[in-house]
């Protein structure tokens, strides 16, 4: 198919209305046996609840940046493989912080533990939901293994998919290892956002489309160069509107990272630049689970007093115009290059 003969998919709307829809067909199927139906209906109430689409959008995009050869059928199912698998991610990243909240609803293992009641009430729910995670998960496989790939689209998809999926699981072992710690460096914080969202959220996503594609390695490269500093951005974004943010807007508390003691490029920075003091206070907050909001609020006036707030704007606009700079030189069609323009600046710059 060329990517000039219907230029609607590249329409972000679009292209997430259709991944909503090839996810939801999907799981209409999941209904036997009839035991089935709660586990479904977590998930699909999970899928509703929001969320911004992205990995599947890049994998998309990367299709059409390679090309756009092969059935776009097959990138949309491929896509939508990525959400799922995303859903099993989230749903076990939100047991293992304790988060009651995602998105602006109750998280999956609080929603489980609430219709449950009872005394084991939130046993219940912390064991359901790693069932529904398991879940989702091996209902990402089947997604990926039942999109009709040729045997040569599978040989360049798969390197990049189990790339991808050991990426994430670094990064969500770094990030436990070096949450509350307080010798854990700027450097180390880059390195969580590198293997746990950079690669996983807009890096082997876009390669995996452009696989489908059977994209070269010139563009496989291309794809490198704007996917990984993009990546960077949005997680430090992320972080940003999880100390700074309107949780009315992000859907989630502005005192989970700080109660959690997570590191960031805001608390490495701010520590480094620190006075004694500020260093005590800070030490006092950060991974404290009863911080208050007068404790969030001392915090947020270290990172800003320390330039740390500064520094990690600076962060995210210099890796910006690196991934503009890829997309300008890259091979890529040019009606993929305005969405991964369009792309690059909804993730650094939002509000949500």
């Amino acid at each position: 198919m060329s990517v000039s003969a219907e230029a609607q998919p590249l329409h972000v709307d679009h292209i997430r209305a259709r991944i909503n829809t090839t996810l939801y067909h999907f799981l209409e199927a999941k209904t036997d046996p009839a035991e089935m139906k709660p586990l479904t209906e977590t998930v699909r109430t999970f899928l509703d609840a929001g969320g911004k689409r992205l990995r599947p959008l890049m994998a998309v995009v990367g299709y059409h940046a390679a090309g756009a050869r092969g059935q776009e059928a097959q990138a949309y199912q491929i896509a939508a493989g990525l959400e799922m698998l995303h859903a099993y991610i989230l749903i076990h990243d939100d047991v293992m912080d304790g988060s009651e909240q995602r998105r602006g609803q109750p998280t999956a293992h609080r929603a489980l533990a609430a219709a449950a009641g009872g005394q084991r009430a939130d046993w219940f729910g912390i064991c359901a939901a790693m069932i529904v995670g398991d879940l989702a998960q091996s209902w990402a496989d089947e997604l990926f293994h039942t999109a009709g790939l040729t045997r040569t689209q599978h040989t360049g998809v798969q390197p990049v998919l189990a790339a991808m999926r050991q990426e994430v699981m670094i990064g969500q072992y770094l990030d436990l290892k070096h949450t509350r710690n307080i010798t854990a460096t700027l450097q180390d914080a880059l390195s969580i956002y590198r293997y746990k969202t950079a690669h996983y959220t807009v890096h082997r996503p876009l390669q995996i489309g452009a696989a489908i594609s059977d994209a070269d390695t010139t563009t496989m490269q291309a794809l490198t160069a704007y996917g990984v500093p993009l990546g960077e951005a949005f997680q430090i974004r992320d972080d940003i509107l999880g100390a700074f943010g309107s949780p009315e807007k992000t859907g989630k508390s502005n005192l989970d990272d700080l109660r959690e003691g997570k590191h960031t490029v805001l608390l490495a920075y701010a520590r480094e630049h620190a006075t004694p003091a500020q260093l005590h206070r800070l030490d006092q907050i950060a991974g404290n689970p009863a911080a208050t909001e007068q404790d969030a609020d001392d915090a947020r006036q270290i990172m800003v007093s320390t330039s740390a707030l500064a520094n990690a704007e600076c962060l995210i606009n210099h890796r910006f115009l690196q991934a503009l700079e890829a997309v300008d030189n890259g091979p890529f069609d040019p009606t993929a290059q305005a969405v991964m323009r369009a792309l690059a600046v909804s993730a650094t710059r939002r509000q949500s």
